[in-house]
């Protein structure tokens, strides 16, 4: 009845629902998810506000929105008194950098901290696909054979990718040998010791997983030190060659 837009009654329709599902009066964390260009976006901050005084949720979250549009944002909940964005869900990895030019120093001004999503790129930076994949073998996971595919496919898969990330494996093969750690773990190591996140300003990385053995790997990598500099250095090569067809961390 209401759809998915962020048009009052939707949004107040859409938590009650999740909270219901959820069987409790109020969650930790409220996103806007994604823009909605045909409404106004000071009637969905205010219905957000009256959400935040009946005590259904405790932050407000942004996701894909413009770094312009966050600070539109702040300024009209701080304009009118309402509970202010203190959160931003966004695209971010060792391949895929858009949000460290504008959006980073954005939150960083309005004390907003980042939470990182993607940080394997959709399983790209798992090394266990090849470009020619697409015309074959198809590997069960995000980039084949369900409805998000195509969406994966199209922000990630492109040769200019896949030449990067022969770059890094060489890169690891040639720094650590026999005892090179996997394209995963430095992928995870690179988003932890080597990207712009702040741990101290509440900065954190969102690690998905389809196996619990993806989950170990992912955690495993996570509590590692930092990688050498040669690998790191790859790392930037291979954003280099993708950052001019990187796809936008804004919708």
């Amino acid at each position: 009845k209401h759809g998915k837009t962020l048009k009052p009654e939707s949004v107040r329709n859409q938590l009650e629902t999740s909270l219901k599902r959820l069987r409790t009066q109020c969650v930790d964390l409220f996103y806007l998810h994604a823009p909605d260009h045909q409404n106004p976006i000071q009637d969905t901050l205010q219905a957000c506000n009256e959400l935040h005084k009946e005590g259904k949720f405790k932050e407000l979250g942004l996701s894909n929105y413009a770094s312009w549009e966050v600070a539109e944002i702040y300024c009209i909940c701080k304009h009118n008194d309402w509970v202010l964005p203190t959160v931003y869900q966004g695209m971010y990895n060792a391949t895929t950098r858009q949000v460290e030019t504008e959006l980073l120093p954005c939150l960083r001004y309005f004390g907003i901290r980042f939470y990182a999503y993607n940080p394997l790129a959709g399983g790209l930076l798992t090394g266990k696909y090849h470009y020619e994949d697409k015309d074959g073998a198809q590997p069960a996971g995000r980039f084949f054979g369900n409805s998000w595919a195509g969406a994966y496919r199209d922000r990630y898969w492109k040769e200019s990718h896949f030449k990067g990330l022969d770059g890094i494996q060489k890169a690891l093969e040639a720094a650590y040998g026999s005892e090179k750690p996997t394209l995963t773990s430095a992928a995870v190591r690179w988003m932890y010791h080597h990207s712009h996140l702040k741990g101290d300003l509440g900065d954190g990385v969102i690690i998905g997983m389809s196996s619990m053995e993806q989950l170990c790997e992912n955690l495993t990598a996570a509590a590692e030190g930092p990688l050498k500099q040669e690998v790191v250095d790859a790392f930037k090569h291979a954003w280099d060659l993708v950052a001019h067809e990187c796809p936008n961390y804004f919708r």
